[in-house]
């Protein structure tokens, strides 16, 4: 059994409840604290990618091997340092071409049986989406968007050069 604990969303003390996991620094705590495999995270570059202090790819290296589960998706952050709004997943203030180079380095050192999950996460309302009832930031279209961004990088990554 695996279990994958989701970094806080948003990363900052909410109605005076302190964070758990928003920072490298929280992930290392929680590890330290229970060392078995079992333990891991779920990457969501979304609520990771808000703080500027997080550099997204080197907590993926940091930690990839407890990594069993992510979310990509992309936010920008406002200037009050603390707001922010969900971006289309290539743009915004995740380097998603980097983050994505770490999680395939460590998803090609694994076994078939133990392969890191990827799921495209959030989307924008866009064409057909625009006209339904949708749930506010999974609209149908608008995700497999993202999604075929994704694994534009994901095929670009696995890319024999010429």
């Amino acid at each position: 059994m695996k279990l994958t604990l989701h970094p806080d969303d948003p990363p900052r003390p909410l109605f005076g409840l302190p964070r758990i996991a928003s920072t490298e620094n929280d992930y290392a705590a929680l590890f330290d604290a229970v060392p078995s495999e079992a333990n891991g995270m779920c990457f969501c570059t979304g609520s990771l990618g808000v703080r500027a202090d997080n550099d997204l790819p080197a907590i993926a290296r940091r930690f990839a091997s407890r990594i069993h589960f992510t979310h990509l998706r992309a936010t920008t952050r406002e200037g009050d340092g603390r707001s922010f709004h969900e971006s289309a997943h290539l743009d915004g203030d995740v380097d998603m071409v980097a983050v994505l180079k770490e999680l395939v380095t460590e998803d090609r050192r694994r076994s078939a049986e133990n392969t890191i999950v990827f799921r495209s996460d959030h989307g924008h309302r866009m064409l057909d989406d625009l006209e339904k009832t949708v749930t506010p930031g999974y609209p149908s279209i608008g995700r497999l968007r993202g999604l075929a961004e994704l694994r534009g990088i994901l095929h670009a990554l696995d890319a024999k050069p010429s």
